[in-house]
């Protein structure tokens, strides 16, 4: 039984990209995406479905881009719909790119986790595979810098994540560490009472209390105490 690996990653390979071309004009663009989508999806999950206007200098009409996770999908998406008609009149011509990559986007890029989710719930099923977190954990980061404005620091996170494939009786763990930088500046906080006609407790008082924020001034605050106590 031939095994075919998908993995989590941008496809970028020729080998899983096919170029559509001699689509007529006098369609849509929106139909000729979805015609698209729904005739090659049939052969495997897609990442990307791209339909542009041929060039001005050349014939009307449109050529589509389209990308596969997997190569043996392409392949097989090739060989079934190069020459048929579909959605028109004229045969369509589907071949497998043979574009050089550029050097800078050979870098193999990892799925967005909502690329991840469709590619999962896709060959897995909505019910056959469950994620959890098994530690979530600030790890200690000193850096700090001091800009005009404010402070940026870098909040740093590791977590273990396992998932699970119930059908087929099987877990594994992974590990991420995830790392964002930040800015904060200082501000002051100004509490106004209004008071009112009747005599309120200190529970009900809480709902009459507005917070004013104003920008924070350092020259204000040396050797200032702010008393935010309610009277």
């Amino acid at each position: 039984m031939d095994v075919d690996i998908l993995e989590f990653l941008v496809p970028v390979e020729n080998n899983k990209t096919l170029f559509v071309w001699d689509i007529q004009p006098g369609h849509a663009e929106a139909r000729i995406y979805g015609e698209l989508h729904h005739a090659f999806s049939s052969f495997g999950p897609l990442y990307l479905v791209k339909v542009r206007p041929n060039a001005p200098l050349g014939p009307a009409g449109f050529y589509a881009l389209i990308k596969f996770y997997s190569a043996s999908h392409a392949s097989e998406a090739q060989q079934q719909m190069d020459g048929r008609s579909l959605f028109q009149d004229a045969p369509l011509k589907v071949r497998l790119s043979s574009k050089q990559t550029p050097h800078f986007l050979s870098d193999r890029q990892p799925l967005s986790h909502a690329r991840c989710l469709e590619l999962a719930n896709h060959c897995l099923g909505f019910n056959g595979w469950t994620s959890d977190i098994i530690t979530l954990k600030e790890l200690p980061n000193d850096e700090e810098e001091e800009e005009e404005g404010g402070v940026t620091r870098k909040l740093k996170v590791g977590c273990l994540l396992q998932l699970s494939f119930p059908r087929h009786g099987r877990t594994t763990r992974g590990a991420a560490v995830v790392e964002e930088s930040f800015t904060f500046t200082w501000e002051k906080v100004m509490v106004e009472v209004r008071p009112t006609s009747n005599e309120l407790s200190p529970d009900e008082a809480a709902t009459h209390v507005q917070v004013n924020e104003l920008p924070y001034d350092e020259g204000e605050a040396d050797g200032e105490l702010w008393d935010l106590t309610l009277s």
